[in-house]
């Protein structure tokens, strides 16, 4: 935020770039691969410090050999323990994994809840992971504090909050509520392929106009457009010129 701008002014911009968000990546969605909530929340835990794609490789044989809450929290930790070790952190994991399918047979019938207050109390699920469970296989309307959205909304001065809880609170007072579980997908998505932590595109970024760190990468079109990523460089880079000139 501008010192000129106002509360209103802040709301209105970030709307704005919410709608050019949604045009830029038609193609968001939550990158983990699941069939259930219980299979959703398991590849969210994993997600931690490591990649969709590792998780996606790693998950197959995981719910192959336990498909439920009964077989993961009768699993041997040694077994579950090699079968997670791609992802990183695995003992941790491990921890959260049986505790989580312990937590969902006594407390919950096996089922994973649908609400907020009941999914922050299992193990393993911050209000982070509970937002992905939510919004992806609920359909009740959440944000996903994860680096790409914290990064991105600094960036564009929304907020200068540091703690995810006021960050999503934060960001949920500009964009309109029905909205909360896309736009954290296309947020992400522009993280993952334009809006880089250490080099942005901007000068491929078609949300160029309207950020205040505008700058922070290569501005020369040709120069920021080599650094994009993702299946749609050609599409996101010439959305950019559409926008930018």
């Amino acid at each position: 935020m501008t010192a000129a701008e106002t509360p209103l002014g802040r709301k209105r911009r970030a709307r704005r770039m919410a709608r050019m968000l949604a045009e830029l990546h038609p193609d968001a969605h939550c990158e983990l691969d699941y069939a259930d909530p219980f299979q959703l929340a398991v590849a969210t835990i994993l997600s931690a410090q490591c990649t969709d794609v590792r998780v996606n490789l790693t998950t197959p044989a995981l719910f192959a050999r336990y498909p439920d809450p009964a077989a993961m929290a009768a699993a041997d930790r040694g077994e579950l323990e090699e079968l997670i070790r791609p992802t990183g952190f695995f003992r941790n994991k491990t921890n959260s994994l049986l505790g989580l399918s312990a937590a969902l047979l006594s407390d919950h019938g096996g089922e994973v809840p649908g609400t907020m207050a009941e999914l922050v109390k299992l193990p393993g699920i911050g209000r982070k992971t509970a937002n992905v469970i939510l919004g992806n296989a609920f359909g009740v309307p959440g944000i996903t504090v994860d680096t790409h959205l914290a990064r991105l909304v600094h960036r564009f001065g929304w907020t200068t909050a540091t703690d995810p809880v006021k960050i999503e609170h934060a960001v949920g007072e500009l964009i309109p509520k029905n909205d909360w579980t896309m736009f954290s997908h296309r947020i992400i998505f522009h993280g993952r392929r334009v809006c880089f932590a250490r080099k942005p595109a901007c000068g491929a970024c078609g949300l160029a106009k309207l950020c205040p760190s505008y700058g922070s990468g290569p501005v020369d079109p040709d120069a920021a457009a080599k650094l994009l990523k993702g299946p749609r460089v050609a599409e996101l880079a010439a959305a950019a010129e559409r926008v930018n000139t």
